[in-house]
């Protein structure tokens, strides 16, 4: 249908020689629903329409003459034809084909036959050559080309055979092996244009809960977008696979197809029009769907029925799918004036988060090319190193969480995986939510709750949302006992130890077809407290012969009487993980759930309760766990250090906790680069510590104030004989970083007694230059046999001739004392294999200190500050100097070498 003539009155302009005819479109339709009305009145009464027929298709053709070639039914114009015109071009047709095959083979191949018998190869030759190009025709889609009239310059893509087959035989379905891709899985060619990709099979998927049971893959050499189903068979084209995954929704999904016969055949019936549409260009496609829209939605806001269903995705693929914002803003810039129900459907069309997740998915298959949906937003950066986009994630849409179980202190592995989710919600502008775990009272204390905050704001996260899981454990409930009502749960007495061996013989439980009136009634024991139900666990009835062991009736709930943390006694029994997880995940919002790969098995099971609930699916991410050699994460192993001494406390330096890690001297930045280099991958190895410290090198490096200090005990004095006294408060300004100015200056005293280290010393000679780094040359003038040294100051020395350059302090009164702290591993074994006892490892020695002299500028420092000791390395300040009782306290960060940068030894090794 065309405008609404009740607001719109368009008048266009045909100039015919020298003179304007005015064509009221509005009231020539007006003209035409009459003629067509008489038209049916005479034939019904036995009337002449002789006279009117011939008048009513010039009124047709008048008035697509003058709508862009669009007729009054929104579709494009034809000129009607008698049967004997279609049978005479049909004809022609057939004969223009086979007179052109007949020419190839001439042309190919000369004959120097007998006339008939030319005639006869001739003929043989035009019916093999027809059968080619309708063989090809078929693999291009199975439509023939269009017929002349179509519109000008415009090549149809027609969409794929609608059939379920890809195949050299149509009437027969592949194996899933012929088509390159196994079941569950679309295969997408990247180099075709987003609308000949799946976006409305796609659209379909997300709209009905289904997208995750599919995996995506690129396929270069592909047609056309193949699905291939769970039990081999290809369907092929974007419309058939949007049907079929319409159809074969859990009953619990969304209809796109309809719920009556009456609302199907209007679905059918908008696709059918949609279809028709396929031989226009997209400027007149927009126009005959505007024109449509106009009439069609004056009253609803959906084509069919108050939701979304199949028709409306179809037709809005017709017009370009465009819910992109370029392609959103090309689309409205090209709607007629007054088009105002197409502009308000297209609009809401194209800000459907399930279609722009469709489209987002469409578009990833090509190099991870990310969609614009908003043109408020800024642009994504793109991902850093190592980091991978998230599979249909679209700016401002995703949500990830963070979900520790409060039972101890954070380690440097669960680091990554709450960086690894800080980065995906900064980067997508999203959420990320901090969920506390904690549904187990037996390991929770409110001690390990707020150490956990502590240690994020110690990595600079920062949640936009905080959440508990034992908030919603009434809702948990209400989820079991649903599972129960349905079949899909049941409780079970079974033995801990028996139950183990059952599930590893693929044993059915002797409770496993128990009634759900039975198990409600223990279940509701389970949570009173009682005896009795504390013999009972409730298992997920799933499959006890799968050869995923997650999935062979894991246990769901359990009976707990330890008072909880936070609601005290209230409850008598708590979910596990595998339950509570995936539900918790999906009412907050979740769309990403990143985990580690030991949780591989158990991705299956988090989407088999998520379907048997009918709850929305987030997608499972999987990515390395982070291991590190000479190192042990298991918190029962950490504890063991604490409670025999071998450390002070959990953030012992020593630690590879998150507090212990920060303490040492991490730069978060370095931090976060390190664990996104490994973020994407799924290869679980043991990480070198060598190699984290040395990426956290290159951090500090850059922002590292230098200073100078001299080991207390192990020194030489040197006489710089013109030299200023020390009486004489003498000055000299130097830069803190010498390749930064711009990061400041100090002051360094001079005088005329400086300190050396011993190791430095060793070998010099009387009229050997020494550079004394931050003043200048120094000639030894004098070697004292029992340590002394004497020389004198050449102001205009080689300083790149003298071999030795030397950190120093001059011997004044007002110098900082600074005690530094060394560390190394905990156990003396890089990997531990299953059976050793990390007892039996155990490092004898692992922390040195040594007193030092260091320059007076050093009683500045804060704490955390980073700073050098020029050639001994980087330091940490732990405690600042409060005065010669309580001196500046500084721990070694390692720089991954494993020597320091300039020969001054510590006393353990550089880790």
């Amino acid at each position: 249908s065309p405008y609404s003539e009740k607001n719109t009155q368009l008048i266009l302009q045909t100039n015919r020689g020298s003179s304007t005819t005015m064509v009221d479109l509005p009231s020539l339709k007006d003209e035409i629903t009459d003629l067509g009305a008489k038209i049916k009145s005479a034939k019904e009464s036995g009337g002449d329409v002789s006279a009117l027929i011939p008048e009513l298709l010039a009124k047709k053709k008048l008035y697509a003459d003058n709508n862009d070639g669009i007729g009054v039914d929104g579709k494009p114009y034809q000129q009607p034809m008698t049967k004997a015109e279609k049978k005479a071009k049909a004809k022609a047709e057939k004969a223009a084909q086979a007179a052109a095959a007949a020419a190839a083979t001439a042309t190919s191949a000369p004959s120097q036959e007998d006339p008939q018998e030319s005639k006869g190869a001739q003929k043989k030759a035009a019916k093999k050559a027809a059968a080619k190009a309708k063989r090809e025709a078929y693999k291009e889609g199975g439509v023939p080309p269009p017929a002349a009239g179509g519109a000008a310059g415009y090549k149809p893509q027609p969409e794929a055979n609608p059939g379920v087959v890809l195949s050299a035989k149509p009437s027969l379905p592949p194996a899933a092996s012929s088509l390159r891709i196994s079941p569950g899985q679309i295969a997408i060619n990247p180099n075709v244009s987003l609308t000949e990709r799946p976006v409305i099979a796609l659209s379909v998927a997300v709209l009905t809960n289904t997208i995750i049971d599919w995996r995506l893959v690129s396929d270069h050499q592909s047609r056309h977008t193949v699905l291939c189903t769970a039990e081999g068979t290809a369907v092929t084209g974007d419309r058939a696979m949007a049907r079929y995954l319409a159809k074969t929704a859990p009953s619990n999904a969304l209809s796109l197809m309809a719920n009556t016969p009456a609302t199907a055949a209007s679905v059918d019936a908008w696709m059918d029009y949609a279809a028709s549409l396929s031989l226009l260009d997209e400027a007149q496609a927009l126009k005959a769907v505007a024109m449509t829209l106009q009439h069609a939605l004056e009253r609803q806001t959906y084509l069919v029925g108050h939701t979304i269903s199949l028709a409306d995705i179809v037709l809005f693929s017709v017009i370009g799918f465009p819910t992109q914002v370029a392609d959103l803003k090309f689309a409205l810039e090209g709607l007629p004036e007054h088009a105002s129900a197409a502009h308000r459907w297209i609009s809401m069309m194209a800000a459907h988060p399930a279609l722009q997740e469709a489209t987002q998915l469409c578009l990833g298959i090509t190099n991870n090319q990310e969609g614009i949906f908003d043109d408020i937003r800024p642009v994504m950066e793109p991902t850093v190193p190592g980091m991978n986009p998230l599979e249909g994630g679209i700016a401002g849409r995703v949500v990830t969480r963070f979900p520790p179980e409060p039972s101890g202190y954070l380690h440097i592995g669960h680091a990554k995986a709450a960086l690894l989710n800080d980065y995906y919600a900064r980067r997508y502008q999203g959420h990320l939510i901090l969920r506390f775990d904690d549904t187990n009272p037996s390991k929770e204390k409110e001690e390990f709750q707020e150490s956990i905050v502590v240690d994020l704001q110690k990595i600079e996260i920062k949640p936009d949302l905080v959440t508990y899981t034992s908030d919603y454990l009434e809702t948990i409930l209400g989820y079991a006992k649903q599972m129960i009502r349905e079949g899909l749960a049941f409780m079970d007495d079974t033995p801990q130890e028996q139950m183990k061996t059952e599930r590893a013989s693929r044993q059915d439980s002797k409770h496993r077809n128990q009634s759900p009136e039975e198990a409600l009634k223990y279940f509701d024991l389970m949570c009173n407290g009682s005896k009795e139900g504390g013999e009972f666990c409730l298992r997920a009835k799933i499959d006890m012969k799968s050869n995923n062991g997650t999935m062979r009736d894991p246990v769901l709930y359990r009976q707990n009487l330890t008072p909880h943390h936070r609601s005290g006694t209230k409850y008598k029994a708590y979910p596990t993980y595998d339950l509570a997880c995936p539900i918790v995940d999906s009412i907050e919002g979740v769309t990403h759930a990143l985990r580690t790969t030991e949780y591989d098995d158990r991705n299956e099971q988090y989407q088999w309760i998520l379907k048997a609930l009918g709850l929305r699916r987030p997608r499972n991410i999987t990515f390395s766990r982070v291991n590190f050699e000479y190192t042990v994460l298991s918190k029962r192993k950490l504890t063991w250090f604490v409670d025999k001494g071998y450390v002070t406390g959990w953030d012992d330096p020593r630690f590879p906790t998150v507090r212990g890690v920060v303490r040492r001297g991490i730069n978060i930045q370095a931090l976060r680069n390190f664990m996104y280099a490994q973020g994407a991958s799924r290869n679980v190895v043991n990480m070198v510590w060598h190699s984290f410290w040395a990426s956290n090198k290159k951090e500090i490096d850059e922002k590292a104030k230098r200073f100078m200090a001299i080991d207390k005990e192990q020194h030489t004095k040197l006489v710089v004989t013109n030299g200023p006294k020390e009486g004489d408060f003498a000055f000299h300004e130097t830069t803190f970083h010498p390749k930064k100015p711009e990061m400041g200056s100090r002051v360094i005293r001079f005088a005329d007694t400086v300190l050396l280290e011993n190791v430095d010393v060793e070998g010099i000679e009387v009229g050997e230059d020494i550079v004394l780094l931050r003043w200048g040359v120094v000639r030894i003038t004098k070697v004292d046999p029992q340590g002394g040294l004497e020389g004198e100051h050449v102001p205009d020395g080689d300083f790149r001739a003298a071999k030795k350059k030397l950190s120093w302090i001059a011997d004044v009164k007002n110098n900082c004392p600074v005690v530094l702290q060394e560390f190394d591993h905990l156990v003396t074994k890089d990997k531990f294999e299953e059976g050793d006892n990390f007892e039996d490892h155990i490092n004898p020695t692992t922390m040195a200190t040594t007193d030092v002299i260091g320059d007076a500028a050093l009683t500045t420092l804060k704490e955390h500050d980073i700073i050098q000791l020029e050639r001994r390395g980087f330091y940490r300040v732990d405690k600042p100097y409060m005065g010669t009782d309580k001196p500046l306290m500084l721990i070694m960060v390692p720089d991954g070498r494993s020597k320091t940068m300039g020969g001054l030894q510590g006393k353990l090794a550089h880790h």
